[in-house]
Formats: C-alpha cells, sequence, structure tokens
C-alpha cells in the first residue's frame, strides 16, 4: 500500500527526516511513536503533501505510484487521508456541506458523477450512527467552537465518509477523555479492513489499548530506530524515551 525509501526532509533549511524506510501493506495497522520533535507529525504531512517540508531525498509510493509531484489534492484523489493535529475551523460551512463537497471533489477526479443526494445521506446517518454522533452536530460549521474531543471525533467522522485506502491519524487521542476516546477508537476499528490502512501516531501506548496495531515504529531524529509489536508501545509507556537515545 504505502512504501517509504530511504526518505530525507527539510523544513527552512533544517534537515528533520534523515533516512525513513517503511512498507504499510493493505490491511495493516502502523504505530508510529517517539518524543516531541522527532519527526513524526513531518512524516504525516511529508506523505500528504505538505508543501513547506521539502523531499530532499528517497521516495514515497502508493500502490507502486510515485507520490513526489503530486499536490496535496491529488494525494487525497488517490486515497490519502490525514487527520489533523489541530484541525482549521471554517465558519459558514456546516459539517455535511464540507462532506458533500468533498466525496463529490473526489468522485468528479475519478470520473464519476455527484453522489445522489440519497445516497448521501443514507451514508451521513449509517457513518454518524456508527460514531454516536447526533445530527444536530452535523449542522454546525465545521470544528467552530468544537471542543478537542468533538474535533477528533469529527475527523474520524469524515474519514469514513471519505473511505480512503490510506488513513494518517496524528495525535488523534490528543485532549480526549476516556469515552471520547472509545469512540474514536472503535470508528476507526470499523473502517479497517483488508482494502485499507491505518497508521496511528501518538506519544502514548493508552490509544493502542483500543486500536490494536500490527506494528510499532518508535521515530528519534529522523529515523526509525526500532519496530516491534504492541509490546513495544508497553515498552516505551514503562521506559520512557531515554533509553531509545542509546539505539539513535
Amino acid at each position: 500500500m504505502l512504501t517509504i525509501e530511504n526518505l530525507h526532509a527539510q523544513v527552512d533549511g533544517r534537515a528533520i527526516l534523515k533516512g525513513i524506510d517503511l512498507d504499510v501493506k493493505a490491511g495493516e495497522v502502523h504505530a508510529i511513536m517517539g518524543p516531541n520533535g522527532s519527526g513524526k507529525s513531518t512524516l504525516s504531512s511529508v506523505v500528504a503533501g505538505n508543501e513547506d517540508y521539502e523531499v530532499t531525498q528517497g521516495k514515497i509510493l502508493l500502490k507502486g505510484n510515485d507520490l513526489a509531484e503530486l499536490d496535496p489534492e491529488e494525494r487525497a484523489h488517490l486515497g490519502i487521508f490525514l487527520s489533523f493535529q489541530y484541525p482549521v475551523e471554517i465558519p459558514g460551512v456546516t459539517v455535511t456541506n464540507f462532506i458533500k463537497t468533498a466525496i463529490n471533489a473526489n468522485r468528479k477526479a475519478q470520473g464519476l458523477d455527484e453522489m445522489p443526494a440519497s445516497d448521501l445521506l443514507k451514508k451521513i446517518r449509517e457513518k454518524s450512527k456508527m460514531l454516536d454522533i447526533d445530527s444536530k452536530f452535523l449542522s454546525r460549521s465545521l470544528n467552530e467552537g468544537f471542543s478537542g474531543g468533538e474535533k477528533k471525533r469529527n475527523e474520524i467522522f469524515q474519514m469514513a465518509m471519505m473511505e480512503p485506502i490510506l488513513a494518517i491519524l496524528d495525535e488523534t487521542d490528543s485532549g480526549l477523555d476516556i469515552d471520547a476516546l472509545k469512540i474514536v477508537a472503535n470508528g476507526v476499528n470499523k473502517f479497517k479492513g483488508k482494502n485499507n490502512s491505518v497508521i496511528v501516531i501518538t506519544h502514548y501506548q493508552r490509544l493502542l489499548d483500543y486500536i490494536i496495531p500490527d506494528f510499532v515504529h518508535v521515530i528519534f531524529d529522523g529515523k526509525i530506530v526500532k519496530s516491534g509489536t504492541k509490546e513495544l508501545a508497553h515498552e516505551l509507556e514503562a521506559k520512557g524515551y531515554d533509553w531509545i537515545k542509546e539505539l539513535a
């Protein structure tokens, strides 16, 4: 699904990613952990095509397609979804209208007609029920006045509606209480399947109690210094990140 080969990237002339190799197959969930400033969010931004970052070396392939020359919108049309660490507010645009516009933009890029209103409504009802989202929530302006938990839940709702082949969740657990965390994790678990992949970026092991990763990778100083199973996340929870420095 996603293959990253010797990826180097910088911002404002400062190297952040220093040789990332990662292979994410269809049906897999990968967790990426590491201390602040290690390159976790930079990796997600570079894969999604954020133009603030310059790729200086390496490749990013999605189902064998080189993403180098594609802008963020084109990558989204290919099936990449990125949940932002700090979702933006869009006053005057309701959650429902935003979703409708996004879905139909994707369909247009694929040469398809707009989704019939009845089909869209049916899908909205199905996905909002899955995430325990009230209908009044869908008529609110996107993220305006939303709590941290509401913003994260809304992004998982967007993911469920868009049905990407690669979902990257950047610190989705940030600011969530335990109930919201369970709802969001439940949405992710219902989304994942044999035809898509999920990358979960997190500081803490607690999210991985609910979204069980197939692999855990630790980034330090722009490199993946250790990979393992879910047990690696427990080890990090117990020891912290100081011991990781010895592996860099």
